[in-house]
């Protein structure tokens, strides 16, 4: 007999067991030489500073620029500030004959790496805000109801390691895209501020080299792409909407694998602040593929590559008759984007999303066929609404998309309207009696 109280966890009744915290909390009673939770809590404080929201943005934006820094990174001179804006003013101009979307750009200038952290940062907070969100709330959902009360201060612990682990994560995928992006459209998502295109000459420079291209020519074509994301995102209001709220959905499918997160506990020295961090950081909370997930991400992917696919399509047709090396460097950038590169893999790793369009070439040759079809007007009024848009069945024949469908210069502007309506709503009347007679 002993007039100690049992341990929180000892006992047949524990409510832990079976959950990948009853080695924390184990029948048999707490591992030799592990502190209480008191103690526990304590250590793992004193590694992460204090920070609000889900993940400590101080400290992934500060990790960031140092990863960035790592390499040479002088701010713009004036002389390339200038540069920008007559690359971009030029691009602007020769996209005029290409579509009729309208500019989109309100002012354009040149970054350093670190600028482009600083000044996409807002833009990150909204694409992965939601993700570290979802997947504390999923580790609490993952106990049972009596485990919950006791596991309390457990779960928020564990939350704020979660925020520790995405923001080194962020930080790290940050510096790496810092290194390589040439804007705030390469990610296919607008990072910036509406209206602002900002180039970041070191990473085209880079990117120039090899290609035997000019200075000038490479300048010009990135600022054609920049323009051109600009424009549609700018004529297109739904659409950045569109694409943040496909990352939304992906993270509302967060599920976490309690299995493979109770594995790692019972390998855990918890006695070792150090190992803890170390697993954290690693990635203690792996992401299971919901049905969720995948529906939501093939959205998103498939949104991606009609983005890039429209920009590279009305590029190619802006540049035809005006940059012999427009070829050569179209076929660079979509030999990088299929491949992808350090910055596309670690931002996979950070939430499992690929923001990357597999299907680029796809998409271009969709595009292209409708514009040589119906013209420039069909083409672009395919974003006149999202259900218009082609889907990932039509990226696998795209000179199909839209076979044998009038031209909207063909179409009266109320038949254009009736036809849209009926895409949009289904056809009118259940029966050919339903609908008007002519």
């Amino acid at each position: 007999m002993t007039d100690n109280p049992p341990q929180p966890g000892q006992g047949d009744d524990n409510p832990f067991k079976g959950t990948p915290f009853e080695q924390l909390f184990g029948g048999g009673g707490l591992p030799a030489g592990m502190p209480d939770l008191a103690s526990l809590m304590g250590q793992v404080q004193r590694l992460m500073q204090p920070y609000e929201g889900p993940i400590n943005w101080d400290y992934a934006i500060d990790m960031a620029r140092k990863s960035a820094a790592q390499q040479p990174d002088p701010s713009p001179t004036q002389a390339q500030k200038d540069a920008v804006a007559d690359a971009v003013r030029l691009a602007d101009h020769w996209l005029d004959a290409a579509t009729d979307f309208s500019s989109g750009v309100t002012q354009a200038t040149a970054w350093s790496r670190a600028e482009w952290i600083v000044g996409t940062t807002e833009v990150w907070k909204k694409l992965v805000e939601p993700i570290a969100t979802s997947a504390v709330e999923s580790l609490g959902q993952a106990l049972p109801e009596e485990a919950r009360a006791l596991a309390g201060p457990l779960i928020g612990m564990l939350g704020k390691a979660t925020g520790a682990m995405v923001a080194t994560q962020v930080g790290s995928g940050l510096g790496t895209l810092a290194g390589e992006v040439w804007g705030v459209t390469d990610v296919g998502l607008p990072l910036s501020t509406p209206g602002q295109a900002a180039l970041v000459p070191a990473n085209i420079r880079a990117f120039g080299e090899g290609l035997d291209v000019t200075d000038d020519d490479v300048l010009l074509y990135v600022a054609l792409r920049e323009a051109a994301h600009h424009r549609l995102f700018a004529n297109v209001p739904w659409l950045s909407a569109h694409l943040l709220a496909a990352v939304t959905d992906y993270a509302r499918g967060i599920e976490i694998n309690t299995s493979d997160m109770e594995e790692k506990l019972r390998g855990m020295d918890m006695t070792n602040p150090m190992a803890m961090q170390e697993a954290f950081e690693g990635g203690l909370f792996d992401l299971s593929d919901s049905p969720k997930q995948r529906a939501a991400l093939e959205r998103l992917e498939v949104t991606l590559a009609l983005v890039e696919g429209w920009v590279d399509q009305v590029v190619g047709q802006a540049t035809a008759e005006r940059m012999p090396a427009a070829a050569k460097l179209q076929e660079a950038v979509r030999r990088r984007r299929a491949a992808g590169g350090p910055a596309e893999q670690a931002f996979a790793s950070l939430v499992g999303l690929e923001l990357r369009p597999r299907r680029l070439r796809e998409a271009s040759t969709l595009w292209g066929s409708l514009q040589s079809r119906q013209g420039t007007e069909a083409r672009d009024g395919v974003w006149m609404h999202p259900d218009l848009l082609p889907t990932a069945a039509d990226l696998d024949d795209p000179l199909g998309f839209r076979e044998g469908a009038e031209a909207t210069g063909d179409l009266s502007e109320e038949e254009f309207d009736a036809g849209l309506r009926d895409l949009l709503d289904g056809p009118r009347g259940d029966a050919p009696e339903d609908r008007p007679q002519e």
